[in-house]
């Protein structure tokens, strides 16, 4: 059996990216051997519980700076020597402390460098441009700055916010794993 790779995947709310790396990814193409999340209350721990991945729960509210907190989860990802880590819904930004050491790559809700940081989904459905869509990334210590690995278009024509935000989510996870795929290939 050849030796698969292993990532790391980082999320701070529901988990519903971690549940479709799982679903089409973990045990198949690669390993997940860990999932971390910065909120004791997010559901997608229980979406790791279900698939017996590792979960480190890593509370950013009792860290005094970035630092310390991105110094602590860099330890606990470099314990599982993951390949690629993948921050699928990770709402923290990254100091170089992260960034510096850990290979990651970074879900965007936005045809980057449009919209960057939080609400893009908002904005590029109000920007002039008829589509919107998502960038996966390579993590770099510019705020959604990195190296862009793939974007996917999504067109804005006659859909409602909702309708719009909902191809977004759609397309976000399929995204993702053709991203991890290719960087791991």
């Amino acid at each position: 059996m050849e030796d698969r790779k292993k990532i790391a995947v980082l999320f701070s709310g529901k988990g519903s990216n971690l549940a479709y790396i799982v679903k089409t990814l973990h045990d198949k193409e690669v390993d997940v051997v860990m999932a971390l999340t910065n909120n004791p209350d997010a559901e997608g721990i229980a979406v790791a519980k279900n698939a017996h991945i590792p979960v480190e729960v890593v509370d950013s509210k009792v860290y005094e700076s970035r630092e310390t907190f991105d110094a602590e989860i860099v330890k606990r990802i470099q314990s599982y020597s993951p390949d690629l880590t993948v921050l699928a819904g990770f709402m923290r930004i990254l100091t170089p402390v992260f960034t510096e050491y850990v290979k990651s790559v970074n879900l965007h809700p936005s045809l980057l460098p449009r919209h960057k940081g939080l609400h893009a989904i908002e904005k590029s459905y109000e920007d002039p441009y008829p589509t919107g869509g998502v960038t996966v990334h390579w993590v770099s210590s510019e705020l959604d700055g990195g190296e862009v690995i793939l974007q996917k278009e999504v067109s804005k024509e006659g859909l409602c916010f909702e309708a719009y935000d909902q191809k977004i989510r759609s397309i976000e996870k399929e995204a993702l794993v053709e991203a991890i795929r290719k960087v791991l290939s």
